[in-house]
């Protein structure tokens, strides 16, 4: 006995390991298999990493697992993934692997196929990407066919998979994840039964409408096969739309030019709770112990054939009556809730599949809301036709139904209107097929959106709906510490509310106190501790949803730390640009008039403007505008007014203020001024270096100058001063980090340039000297607050010094000469008289000299003196 099970252990640890071990000897074969099967039947490339066998796995069946499968698709979707699988597994007799191409198909068993990605896909020229299987001649069915693979399936698997359907030719997306399948069966009889388990996660859009957006669906089906005429009956079945329960029956037959169709659905109960259960979980939240009364009744029947022209015929019918609902944590309850809705398609044409909403009531609290609507064309231009009358709380809403919002509701919205248009008038803004009639008004709402910095408070606001447009007869609100108040017309209102479209309009603005920024967007969302909806990091944006024009006038605009009063003008708004025109304030005790754009479309916004100032107090426009500081640092310490016309661009920061070093432009000014109130470092230099000079008594009266500036650097073009009887012409470069490079020359006369010089002009004596200048330059560099005056005064006053003596010279000279032609007539004179009378010319020693004689001698000697010795000097 014992010696037999010894001989069974070794039997069975063979078959084991011959089992384990023959796999490997056929996974060439395998392989070539697969191989060969693609190549024959698919147009597409197509990897995968590994296929492997094993005869334990579905012991005594052969288990055949393709790992890592990816097809790709050629034109015209070259590129484009149309499936993958994590692994594909099949069964099959042994037998079947040692079958040659020429023999019967290799027969499948069972199917598994784990972590699928599909996706199915047609374009707009109809072109399919699952058109991939190869045409044969004489093709037969799969069973039939001479080569490849048969399938004999008694059971399938699809795992964790999930399934894309888009259709680009009718805007149809299809989106089912989380899939989970199985099925068992027999394939290969006439008639059998296929008992099937489906769970997933649905959406689904048609022409932009979301019909299913994450619904879980639930089946589970017994489905009668009859294989010969292709009919598939539902017998028992029953599925879930979220929690909702329906029980259908009815059958589906595959047609040479599409399917038939004809089934029927409802579900079993007919409490209200089955309507909550309709609707998603993640919204409705539990609903088992949520407390409802009256009914909700879902029943419907789809008859017909799907063809490329026709659909099945629908009747589909959703009715409450005075039904009410109330969750436990939540303490409003809502009531008097009716439905009365039908989907209905008559013909089998598409485009003529309705909804008719009869009756959509209900009433929290005193407030009361009813509504009815009827939307046609669903596949094409969808049709609305919808009246609203009503009065919500919107404070209650979350009060009565678990809605999860960001911010809290609140207000109370009143309405009575009649609305019919269709979509493609909401898109192409043909306002005349947009046909509003009616009233609407809100109180006390607040509202908040990444599309604002500060929740905007509105008080009150009334408006008129008109065909074509809205009138917005009242609009009072604040945002921040902003408060507006606002009239005007809105073109658009329903293409803004129910699309991506821009709210488009006309209005009269009115403010006490307007902060610019509190009108601004920002990029990303805010802190939680902040009450903003945006955060304080990011760049301020105009928003993109607006498009109007606004007349404005405010009594405060504050802009950075600027304060304007009275403010009037014109601003555009589109495509996050605004536009200034004529706008005018007062400002600094004076008048500023803007023009020019500020546009965020970029990363960073940039502005082109013309800024006018007229009678600008000077000192307090030098302290408040950080541009005009770094203009012209040094006009701050001056009193009295300022004229200007400034154009320039460049980019904004995130406080929305200039970015200063990117700035370019040019700018002409005229300063009206009767002094000078404090002693910058600039001026002390300067007084050091030329003494003479009193620059608290500079005439600065009717100044102009003209400058431009681009990259950080001013050039100032040259302009003129007088202090006294001295002209100043001053011109040079400064840049935005206060560094200095300027050149202020000086007309100096002569009188002014020391004792030395004073006595040569008293030695000379002459009027037309006294009045000669000589040009002294101080140049200015460093910086605004460290500045290095030097001068070429010394030089000046040593060549002016020189030029006078030379004036000195000459003018002695000239004078030697006249005393020398007098003299030498005088003698002439003389000798003539001798001859005449020699007794008059006799020489008496005992007299005196002549002092004339003298003083000529004196003069000659002098100059043959000075002659000498300049002579000498030549020698040296």
């Amino acid at each position: 006995m014992k010696k037999a099970l010894k001989i069974t252990g070794i039997t069975l640890l063979i078959i084991f390991f011959l089992l384990v071990a023959i796999p490997f000897a056929f996974q060439g074969q395998i392989k070539d298999m697969v191989k060969n099967f693609i190549n024959e039947n698919l147009n597409a490339k197509v990897e995968f990493s590994d296929v492997s066998l094993s005869f334990i796995r579905s012991f005594p069946q052969a288990h055949v697992t393709v790992d890592d499968l990816v097809i790709t698709n050629y034109k015209p979707f070259e590129g484009e993934t149309f499936a993958t699988a994590k692994n594909i597994a099949f069964t099959m007799s042994v037998k079947e692997l040692f079958k040659s191409t020429s023999e019967d198909p290799i027969v499948v068993n069972s199917i598994a196929i784990d972590e699928a990605l599909l996706t199915l896909k047609t374009d707009p020229l109809g072109n399919n990407n699952y058109d991939i299987t190869k045409e044969k001649e004489n093709a037969q069915t799969a069973v039939d066919s001479s080569s490849g693979f048969a399938f004999d399936i008694e059971d399938y698997k699809i795992s964790n998979s999930a399934f894309t359907f888009l259709d680009e030719k009718s805007n149809t997306q299809v989106y089912i994840s989380e899939l989970n399948h199985s099925g068992n069966g027999t394939f290969s009889e006439e008639k059998s039964q296929l008992d099937t388990q489906t769970a997933a996660t649905v959406s689904m859009s048609i022409d932009s409408t979301q019909y299913l957006n994450q619904n879980t669906i639930k089946l589970d089906a017994l489905i009668g096969m009859n294989l010969k005429d292709q009919t598939y009956t539902f017998m028992e079945n029953k599925g879930f739309i979220n929690q909702l329960p329906l029980v259908f029956s009815g059958y589906f037959q595959q047609l040479e030019d599409g399917q038939d169709i004809d089934i029927t659905f409802e579900n079993p109960e007919s409490s209200f709770k089955d309507f909550l259960a309709v609707i998603p979980e993640a919204y409705s939240k539990n609903i088992d112990d949520v407390e409802t009364s009256g009914d909700f009744k879902v029943n419907g029947i789809i008859k017909g054939k799907i063809t490329e022209t026709t659909i099945p015929k629908l009747d589909i019918n959703i009715s409450s009556n005075n039904a009410s609902f109330k969750y436990p944590d939540l303490p409003k309850r809502v009531d008097n809730i009716t439905i009365n809705t039908t989907i209905k398609n008559t013909t089998g044409n598409s485009d003529d599949t309705y909804v008719d909403i009869k009756k959509l009531n209900f009433k929290i609290d005193s407030d009361s809301f009813k509504s009815s609507a009827q939307i046609r064309n669903l596949t094409e231009n969808i049709l609305v036709n919808a009246n609203i009358d009503g009065t919500l709380n919107l404070a209650n809403l979350t009060k009565a139904y678990p809605i999860e919002l960001d911010k809290q509701l609140s207000g109370i919205l009143k309405g009575k209107l009649n609305t019919s248009f269709d979509v493609n008038a909401i898109e192409t803004n043909a306002y005349q097929r947009i046909k509003t009639a009616g009233s609407a008004s809100i109180s006390d709402f607040i509202f908040s959106s990444e599309d604002i910095v500060n929740p905007i408070q509105i008080n009150k606001a009334d408006m008129t709906f008109n065909p074509g447009h809205v009138s917005l007869n009242s609009f009072d609100a604040k945002t921040g510490t902003s408060d507006f108040r606002a009239t005007g017309t809105i073109k658009n209102l329903l293409g803004f509310l129910l699309s991506d479209k821009k709210l488009q309009g006309n209005f009269n603005v009115d403010s006490n106190n307007f902060v610019v920024s509190d009108f601004m967007i920002e990029d990303e969302s805010a802190t939680e501790n902040s009450n903003k909806t945006t955060s304080d990091s990011e760049s301020l944006k105009i928003p993109d949803f607006l498009d109007c024009t606004i007349n404005a006038n405010a009594k405060t605009v504050v802009y950075d730390n600027l304060t304007l009063k009275d403010v009037t003008g014109t601003l555009l708004i589109k495509d996050q640009e605004a536009k200034l025109n004529n706008l005018t304030s007062n400002l600094f005790n004076g008048v500023l008039a803007l023009t020019g754009r500020v546009s965020t479309k970029t990363d960073t916004p940039v502005f082109d403007l013309n800024l006018g100032a007229e009678d600008f107090d000077i000192s307090q426009s030098f302290k408040g505008l950080e541009l005009l500081q770094n203009l012209a640092p040094i006009a701050k310490v001056l009193q009295g007014k300022l004229n200007t016309v400034i154009k320039l661009q460049g980019t904004l920061n995130n406080k929305f203020t200039p970015n200063l070093n990117t700035i370019s432009g040019d700018a002409f000014a005229e300063v009206f001024t009767t002094n000078i109130t404090q002693n910058e470092a600039i001026l002390g230099k300067l007084s050091n270096a030329l003494k003479f000079i009193d620059f608290n008594k500079l005439d600065l009266k009717a100044l102009k100058t003209k400058l431009d500036f681009s990259d950080g650097l001013v050039s100032v073009k040259p302009f003129n001063l007088k202090y006294e009887d001295i002209d100043i012409v001053v011109s040079g470069t400064h840049n935005f980090d206060k560094s200095l490079n300027y050149d202020v020359v000086f007309n100096v006369p002569a009188k002014y340039l020391g004792s030395d010089v004073n006595q040569l002009l008293g030695k000379i004596n002459d009027a037309e000297v006294n009045k000669l200048t000589i040009p002294v330059t101080a140049n200015i560099t460093g910086s605004y607050t460290n500045p290095q005056v030097q001068t070429d005064l010394s030089s000046g006053v040593s060549n002016l010094t020189k030029k006078l003596v030379e004036i000195q010279k000459e003018k002695l000279l000239n004078q030697g000469k006249d005393k020398i032609n007098d003299l030498l007539g005088g003698l002439i004179g003389s000798k003539k008289e001798t001859t005449k009378d020699s007794t008059v010319v006799k020489s008496d020693t005992t007299k005196k000299a002549d002092p004339l004689k003298e003083g000529v001698k004196d003069l000659l000697g002098g100059l043959l003196k000075k002659r000498k010795k300049k002579k000498d000097s030549t020698k040296n």
